[in-house]
């Protein structure tokens, strides 16, 4: 039995999410478990989720990310950030996009989506994103 979509095409906040990860290099959307995944092979964002604990209370604007492993310990300190449901056990954060309605929100969303990127995608892919 597939499982409902857990998401509106329509969302101005997903459309933000989909220009920004759908810009790196091989990147492809796929809907898993439906929610809008991104993957260059693998999967590196997800949008829709929820914090770990809390699984009947889903985050309709949460962005799903592995973050740069140098970044994680103050990304979790910072109260925007949580451990998700399911992927968390894997490092991945989240954050609620809710209320990112700034320029300087939004490229701190492309950041996160960059160095969640790099983390995931094959070398070639990575290659490609810093040649421009």
């Amino acid at each position: 039995m597939p499982h409902p979509v857990m998401f509106d095409d329509a969302d101005e906040i997903l459309t933000q999410v989909r220009r920004r990860a759908l810009a790196f290099p091989e990147t492809t959307e796929k809907i898993a478990h439906g929610r809008p995944t991104f993957r260059c092979g693998k999967m590196f964002a997800i949008y829709g989720g929820s914090r770990k604990g809390e699984t009947k209370s889903p985050l309709s604007n949460a962005l799903l990310f592995v973050p740069d492993p140098g970044e994680r310990e103050a990304l979790v300190q910072d109260d925007r950030f949580f451990v998700p449901a399911y992927v968390g056990a894997y490092g991945w954060l989240g954050i609620d996009l809710a209320r990112h309605d700034t320029a300087d929100d939004w490229n701190e969303v492309t950041e996160l989506l960059d160095a969640s990127f790099r983390q995931i995608a094959p070398k070639r892919a990575v290659a490609a994103l810093d040649a421009g």
